[in-house]
């Protein structure tokens, strides 16, 4: 069996991967003679390349998205397609965190009055210890964040796609149906969701008229899931009191683009995940070590991912 891994890789991924699968024959990097002959292939390549390799059966993505591996005509029947569910949750509901509370005790101020030699009151705070967050998509990355705003003291509500019976990382879970009563309640509101038609364009200007006046928006999700033009009126309104996002659409945010200059917004360039957090990166590894094992053995793979949905099973 031929083993393609593109994702990067240290010399302990390499030991790792290799005893998961001893009789394998590895390559490292995207070797394009590689590609064509493996028959699994560990993390992400261009999905207009997937429909081209015939002799693959098996693509472990390095992502949690795999919605543009799920549309027509890309991935053959047959081969089997899992994601890395499970390796963000920690790095990601920390960057959540850290934006939330940032946002929340007016430190974009205070950055801003320091370098200008400034020492100023900017007037009261929140806390999130008594607020009730609203986490969007309550799968992996949301129920991560909803233990730690749940041990803080928030009260959290899960929503999901379905109806879904109460989890230990919230206080009350609820469904898209019920999407704006709970906006309308939250002072807080996370979105983690992924890139599938029902998510594209959900929070419309509607959407955030929807939201408590003076409510924080933050996204790590996907960023076609949001009206920026609607984001930035909210902000510059005053009815939304800041927003972070981690994502944009296009990536990269262009630099000519109005949202830019939307006050009290934070913007980062799609890092809450990756490889920044080194523990993200071995976590990867070891979904792939376990599943090229499951492969091997002929076992039920995890993480497979919904083709109709893009979400996982």
């Amino acid at each position: 069996m031929k083993v393609s891994v593109v994702m990067p890789v240290t010399d302990a991924h390499k030991m790792a991967l290799k005893k998961a699968a001893p009789s394998a024959e590895f390559t490292f990097g995207k070797d394009e003679t590689a590609l064509k002959e493996a028959d699994v292939i560990i993390g992400n390549i261009a999905p207009q390349k997937v429909k081209t390799l015939t002799k693959l059966r098996f693509l472990q993505l390095n992502s949690a998205g795999a919605n543009t591996y799920c549309e027509p005509g890309i991935l053959p029947d047959g081969v089997a397609l899992t994601n890395a569910t499970g390796a963000y949750g920690i790095a990601i509901s920390e960057h959540i965190l850290a934006t939330v509370l940032f946002l929340m005790k007016r430190l974009p101020t205070y950055y801003d009055q320091g370098k200008a030699h400034r020492w100023e009151d900017a007037g009261p705070v929140n806390t999130l210890c008594g607020s009730t967050v609203a986490v969007i998509g309550f799968g992996d990355i949301g129920r991560h964040f909803g233990r730690i705003a749940k041990a803080m003291g928030a009260h959290v509500i899960g929503v999901r796609r379905r109806s879904s019976d109460l989890v230990p990382e919230a206080d009350e879970m609820g469904t898209f149906a019920l999407l704006g009563d709970i906006l309308s309640r939250a002072d807080v509101v996370v979105s983690c969701l992924p890139d599938t038609p029902a998510t594209q364009g959900l929070y419309t200007e509607t959407r955030f008229l929807e939201m408590k006046e003076g409510a924080l928006f933050v996204n790590i999700g996907r960023g076609n899931a949001v009206d920026q033009d609607a984001l930035k009126k909210a902000l510059q309104s005053g009815h939304l009191a800041g927003a972070a996002i981690d994502v944009a659409t296009p990536e990269p945010l262009p630099e000519s683009d109005p949202l830019w200059e939307a006050p009290n917004l934070l913007v980062t360039p799609h890092v809450s995940g990756g490889y920044h957090a080194q523990s993200t990166w071995d976590a990867i590894i070891a979904i792939s070590c376990r599943n090229l094992a499951h492969f091997i053995k002929g076992e039920p793979l995890e993480n497979v991912v919904d083709r109709e949905t893009g979400y996982r099973k």
